[in-house]
């Protein structure tokens, strides 16, 4: 296939583009600047420009643009920028896609907090009800800006991606060191379930979407087994080989990290039913799988 892919340079765009080459695809990344090259094609999202005969001759189309939602504080200004990357970005690629005269597959990006931050216990499928809070509403209207593309008849598959675990980058590329020190600690009472993808299943994730025509909408990213902080902790600890007897109270997280902590001392028990039920099967289906790869 002929792979057109927005957000090739971020931490799963250049694990994607690596491992579809390596799968015999071809790949064209779109960049913002620079001469076009044979791989590369320039594009101007936030003002809608795109090669527009590119993607007529791709195969299918990947968006995973969009501003990180990870740096703090989130003022108004960055929270804006978080949305308006992913607006821009999703409805230039889709409306491309749209104009085809035979669209492409598009595969977009989004992610678990589309279920919103804290829903306890709850096992959260492709048909559970949407969540609340503003990550919440970042991802209704990121998938939302998709729709030109399904609406002209192109195939249009949804990823709502987990916490991506890679020794290289990351969450977990930020929490080795600690880890590693023996200052690996379970935030809050640990019971908040966490939801886990390695980079490894989730590049091969994307490449089962692309092959497989009769595959569409929403699809959740994450491993089979979700796991409990207290149980994540525990594991990691057990992987780099280093005590994890500490615990930091809910009170302190939300001292140090204000809103953001919402996103740590929250509950998403993600489980990936529609990619399971289309086929995929899983190389690293539990935590201490996907550790063992991302640490290897």
């Amino acid at each position: 296939m002929h792979v057109v892919i927005g957000g090739a340079s971020g931490f799963l765009g250049t694990a994607l583009t690596t491992h579809l080459r390596g799968r015999g695809h071809r790949v064209t990344r779109l960049v913002r600047t620079g001469p076009p090259g044979d791989d590369t094609s320039v594009w101007d999202p936030a003002a809608g420009r795109i090669d527009q005969v590119l993607v007529d001759r791709a195969d299918a189309v990947v968006n995973l643009s969009g501003s990180s939602i990870s740096q703090w504080p989130r003022t108004s200004s960055r929270k804006q920028e978080i949305l308006h990357s992913r607006l821009t970005a999703t409805s230039t690629l889709a409306k491309a896609v749209a104009a085809s005269s035979t669209p492409t597959v598009f595969v977009s990006g989004s992610g678990m907090s589309w279920y919103g931050t804290e829903r306890g216990a709850e096992v959260l499928t492709e048909s559970s009800t949407p969540g609340t809070g503003f990550l919440a509403d970042v991802s209704h209207q990121w998938e939302a800006a998709a729709a030109p593309a399904a609406e002209a008849g192109a195939r249009t598959c949804i990823v709502r991606t987990s916490i991506v675990l890679d020794g290289n980058g990351g969450m977990l590329a930020l929490m080795l060191p600690v880890w590693k020190l023996g200052g690996g600690a379970k935030l809050g009472n640990g019971r908040q379930y966490m939801s886990f993808i390695s980079r490894h299943d989730w590049v091969r994730g994307v490449e089962h979407l692309l092959v497989n025509d009769e595959l569409s909408g929403p699809f959740n990213f994450a491993m089979p087994v979700p796991v409990t902080n207290a149980e994540f902790t525990d594991a990691l600890g057990d992987a780099v080989h280093r005590p994890t007897f500490l615990a930091v109270p809910s009170f302190a997280v939300k001292a140090a990290l204000g809103g953001l902590s919402e996103d740590l001392l929250g509950s998403l028990r993600l489980v990936p039913s529609a990619l399971t039920d289309a086929g995929f099967a899983f190389a690293e289906p539990d935590l201490p799988a996907a550790l063992a790869t991302a640490l290897s």
